[in-house]
């Protein structure tokens, strides 16, 4: 049975970190995961505001929450650099080494990784090579450190128009090109769903290369039980594929969040059984 954690950047906007865990926690949330660590969401925008690491390390601790992951760049590349850009390499490195260290705070064992938008100066074969050039660097690193990174494709349709990595066969090459255990691909369903469907043929067919899952509604990017995908039935595919390891909710609520987020929760252990 797959464990479940919460993206808590889209709740209690406005909220401290350390505050929203509280929250979820109360919830009946046993795990979460959050974006940066040096930016805040505001609601429409990512602001430089640096989380308070030591403080959430230890309330994590006082209240038995795991950090499940962290975001090492962001999807237009400005925060951290781009994959797709060879000569971008070292500053992502960089960027890398600083979450670590902050990964290693929060007792967190996966990072997250964007490849950037497309650059035009390049053809795509030329941006697939820099991007798994860089990732098998960067597997080099983390190997070292107890750490997997996970590669995630995205929408360009709805919410990241210009990003380059929007086909999961094409995150699933990458991956293989890499070859290496400290990598594997975030399959994000909301995201898939906007842009090729097929999600759990696609799923059982690459659940060996899978190292995370995100959920959320299609249309809206809320709450599960809303929209046209069967969460139930995905939640039931996952299942019998094996896959043991966290799934994380990054959802937008549609109500009040306490109450989004237990309805949610609520759906979530009625299928995931």
């Amino acid at each position: 049975m797959p464990k479940i954690d919460l993206c808590i950047e889209p709740f209690f906007l406005g909220t401290d970190t350390s505050e929203k865990i509280k929250k979820v926690k109360k919830l009946g949330f046993e795990a979460v995961e959050f974006w940066f660590w040096d930016h805040e969401f505001t609601g429409n925008n990512l602001i430089p505001r640096k989380k308070n690491i030591r403080e959430i390390s230890f309330l994590c601790k006082d209240l038995n929450i795991t950090i499940t992951d962290l975001v090492v760049n962001s999807p237009d590349g400005l925060i951290g650099g781009f994959l797709t850009k060879p000569e971008d390499k070292d500053k992502y490195l960089e960027r890398l080494k600083e979450t670590i260290d902050i990964a290693h705070k929060l007792n967190c064992k996966k990072l997250i990784t964007c490849t950037g938008n497309e650059i035009i100066d390049y053809t795509f074969q030329q941006q697939v090579d820099s991007i798994a050039e860089t990732l098998a660097k960067a597997v080099e690193i983390v190997n070292k450190e107890g750490i997997t990174l996970v590669l995630e494709a995205l929408n360009s349709h709805v919410d990241h128009p210009g990003y380059f990595l929007t086909s999961s066969k094409t995150g699933f090459d990458i991956v293989k090109i890499v070859n290496n255990p400290g990598l594997k691909f975030l399959y994000d369903i909301y995201h898939m769903q906007i842009m090729e469907g097929n999600l759990i043929t696609t799923i059982k067919n690459n659940i060996s290369l899978i190292g995370h899952f995100h959920f959320a509604s299609v249309p809206g990017r809320n709450e599960l039980y809303l929209g046209e995908i069967s969460y139930s039935s995905v939640l039931d595919a996952i299942n019998d594929f094996g896959y043991k390891e966290y799934f994380g909710l990054e959802y937008w609520p549609s109500e009040q969040e306490e109450i989004s987020l237990s309805k949610t929760l609520e759906y979530v252990k009625r299928y995931n059984k």
